[in-house]
């Protein structure tokens, strides 16, 4: 493994100012971070520890639910108003990983983790990710779990995160500290689809630093289901999964959510879906499915992985049934 420095801000600015750094990454958590630089995947020269930042903790004003960038996974799981109002949320984080993981992981950290597949970890494969203009190995390659949604000739990995999907439902925004000062962003737009860059994942630039994630209220919050469809029931990626969340006018859909992992390069709201549910019965499977099959019609399905768009289609109709109570 790489030698590595290993500094401890004393408050924020601090931790801007040595984030700027050439080849610095901030640690926190570090479940992924580590990983990454022991098996050579990822470089730093130096580590800064955020850890003991104050930037811990959750507040719902009845309105807006505030998480801290350092929150842990199972903090935020176990918080009375997320299982209360935003249900959805706690299910993907208890979906997401091991308890250990989840009392280690921190939500800033989980929101950044890598896009990537096995072909990342692996230096004997072209990764244009991991080596920019080498090659894709996934194009020609085992490719079953890789993206139908948002990839490129660069790139097909998938989002990882099951928090990013539920949060981007959410229409949750990241709130930022820079090199220009505070910045916010809502989070379905932070993602940056490959395109030819696909080492670039984020908006984020050098040294800035996520402080905070912020959550309006969200209609049929009580109602919202994360349905995680994945080839072993141990903690393993998504093959698909849907958050879903329903506001319902009698037995019809008034308004929905309903946002995408495992099939694309980012988490991926399917806003056609969205608007062609709404008014939709929960009975209606016709219309149900027909609804859902409209979010994979820009798709494109690799060798071994058009299974897919089938699955995905299922489990969005699985997913809206539940949110609304009737499956």
């Amino acid at each position: 493994m790489q030698r590595i420095e290993l500094v401890t801000p004393s408050g924020i600015s601090e931790a801007l100012e040595l984030g700027r750094t050439p080849d610095a990454a901030y640690l926190a958590g570090g479940t992924n971070l580590v990983d990454f630089l022991r098996t050579g995947a990822m470089r730093a020269m130096t580590l800064i520890d955020i850890d003991g930042l104050p930037l811990r903790g959750t507040d719902f004003d009845g309105e807006r639910l505030r998480i801290g960038a350092l929150t842990r996974m199972s903090e935020l799981a176990s918080e009375p108003a997320v299982r209360d109002r935003y249900r959805f949320i706690a299910e993907s984080l208890e979906l997401s990983a091991s308890a250990q993981l989840r009392n280690m992981a921190s939500i800033g950290g989980n929101l950044l983790q890598r896009t990537r597949c096995p072909y990342f970890r692996e230096r004997g494969f072209k990764c244009n990710k991991r080596t920019p203009g080498s090659g894709c190995a996934a194009r020609d390659g085992e490719n079953r779990r890789h993206a139908i949604l948002g990839g490129s000739e660069a790139c097909v990995a998938t989002h990882a995160s099951d928090l990013a999907v539920a949060l981007v439902a959410a229409d949750a925004e990241v709130h930022l500290h820079g090199r220009t000062g505070e910045w916010t962003c809502p989070l379905e737009t932070l993602y940056i689809e490959p395109a030819s860059t696909p080492e670039i994942e984020t908006r984020i630039e050098r040294g800035d630093l996520i402080v905070a994630v912020s959550v309006p209220r969200l209609p049929g919050g009580p109602r919202s289901v994360y349905l995680k469809l994945r080839e072993r029931a141990s903690y393993e990626f998504a093959l698909v999964s849907v958050a879903a969340s329903v506001e319902l006018d009698r037995a019809a859909i008034k308004q929905a959510r309903v946002a995408l992992g495992g099939v694309a390069t980012r988490p991926w709201r399917a806003h056609d879906t969205e608007q062609r549910l709404q008014g939709v019965a929960l009975d209606d499977f016709d219309a149900l499915r027909e609804a859902a099959a409209s979010a994979f019609l820009n798709a494109r399905p690799l060798r071994d992985n058009g299974f897919k768009v089938e699955l995905g289609t299922r489990a969005i109709v699985d997913a809206v049934r539940q949110a609304g109570g009737d499956a």
